[in-house]
């Protein structure tokens, strides 16, 4: 499997302290994905895989097909955005995973999507 050729990925995450999944020792956040295709060909995302990790060190592995139900398919030049979520004991976390794609010619490649914060506002000094 090769790298990703032109495919970026941006994240942006926050806590949802409405979120009825939270309480004394559970929080809840969204994350909302950019993916962006600044190759020359069409690209399909296949499946995602995600390590969460707490602020107690406790690791969590998530993997599957596709995104929100859906495996995409991205335009060059173009770009793809859903949020999702994930829930953690600690009020500090976070995550990190790669997204396998494929291209037009069948070719697989791995996607990298670099480690992100999950904390609840001011609970890093």
């Amino acid at each position: 499997m090769s790298a990703s050729p032109g495919i970026l990925v941006s994240v942006s995450a926050k806590h949802i302290p409405d979120h009825p999944a939270n309480g004394p020792d559970k929080y809840a956040f969204a994350y909302h994905i950019t993916i962006r295709n600044q190759s020359d060909e069409r690209v399909q995302l296949l499946s995602r895989y995600w390590l969460i990790t707490d602020g107690n060190g406790k690791n969590t592995e998530v993997q599957g097909e596709g995104v929100v139900g859906k495996q995409p398919l991205i335009d060059p030049a173009s770009e793809y955005q859903y949020t999702s979520g994930a829930l953690i004991d600690t009020p500090v976390g976070s995550m990190q995973g790669h997204y396998e794609m494929e291209n037009e010619d069948g070719e697989r490649f791995r996607v990298p999507i670099n480690i992100f914060s999950l904390s609840v506002p001011n609970a890093i000094n």
